[in-house]
């Protein structure tokens, strides 16, 4: 069957489903990647694969060692796919946008150290205000899509928000060096900083203001410990693992640490927060983005020391 034929039968017997799922296996480049973004098993993923083709009667990817590469067609089937899923997405959106009242689920995302050092006990009062909203918060470093409905929410330390996003600057974030009161003399005035071994971020974790400032100081030959995330640096620097660079509304209310620098302008930035303009005047967005827009700030400066 060619591939003429083949789309003329897509265009009766192809469902959104269909074609989402090719989209999903296009974007993951596996069947494993594609289950986890459409909530299925691999098995279940494998199975509805090889029942599209052959309903179209052609080959929509190469299966190799490296992943599943897609052919013209499944470049054409995944091409469609995503243009009928921004249709689909602005008809939520726009829909969405209607809603007056405050109720309802709203998906954030942010990082696991925003969550833990700031933003639980913001959700927590904020939920206590509107208990008809349902709060799904995504904990990642992975930046979702918020055009395509992966979050309606997103509040990130940037210092260049997309300026399809609708949103504001919340606050400043100020960082320094800190460590275990095990492992530091009672006196840190004359610290060195080479004389200790260090925490930092491993390849997994892009942070390349911390590693710039790292390298500059030679420090990053002192690294002994490397972990993904700015939660697990705070975690093993209570530990007594090393120095590490902190964000101050994580170190300064730890018990455990002493901050031992001033804070390092190099490594400052602001935390937007941020949704899509069409989801801004819905009520629940609304309400979520006026109370921790009021609140990040004055909850970042009493949890920083002065």
């Amino acid at each position: 069957m060619t591939l003429r034929t083949g789309f003329a039968k897509m265009n009766s017997t192809t469902s959104w489903d269909d074609l989402r799922l090719v989209l999903a296996i296009f974007d993951a480049g596996s069947l494993s990647g594609a289950g986890r973004i459409l909530g299925s098993s691999h098995a279940t993923v494998f199975r509805r694969l090889n029942a599209i083709e052959q309903k179209l009667g052609v080959s929509l990817f190469q299966r190799g060692r490296t992943g599943y590469t897609p052919t013209l067609a499944g470049e054409e089937v995944a091409a469609a796919g995503r243009k009928i899923a921004a249709q689909v997405n602005e008809v939520e959106r726009s829909i969405i946008g209607q809603d007056l009242r405050p109720s309802g689920t709203v998906r954030l995302t942010t990082l696991d150290s925003l969550l833990v050092g700031l933003l639980s006990p913001l959700l927590a009062s904020f939920q206590r205000s509107y208990p008809e909203v349902l709060l799904e918060v995504s904990v990642s470093n992975h930046l979702y899509d918020l055009s395509r409905r992966e979050a309606d929410v997103a509040i990130r330390p940037t210092s260049k928000p997309s300026e399809a996003l609708f949103g504001r600057k919340v606050a400043t974030l100020n960082f320094a060096v800190y460590g275990a009161k095990s492992i530091l003399p009672d006196d840190v005035s004359g610290l060195r900083f080479e004389d200790f071994p260090w925490i930092g971020p491993d390849g997994a974790m892009i942070y390349p203001e911390l590693t710039s400032w790292m390298t500059k100081r030679g420090l990053d030959a002192h690294c002994k410990h490397r972990v993904d995330s700015v939660l697990g640096m705070f975690a093993a620097a209570q530990a007594g693992q090393g120095l590490c660079v902190l964000p101050r509304y994580l170190g300064d209310p730890a018990a455990a640490l002493i901050c031992v620098s001033d804070d390092l302008p190099e490594i400052e930035t602001e935390l937007w927060m941020v949704t899509h303009s069409d989801l801004r005047k819905t009520a629940r967005v609304r309400a979520l983005m006026d109370v921790l827009g009021g609140s990040i700030a004055q909850q970042v400066k009493r949890q920083s020391g002065p």
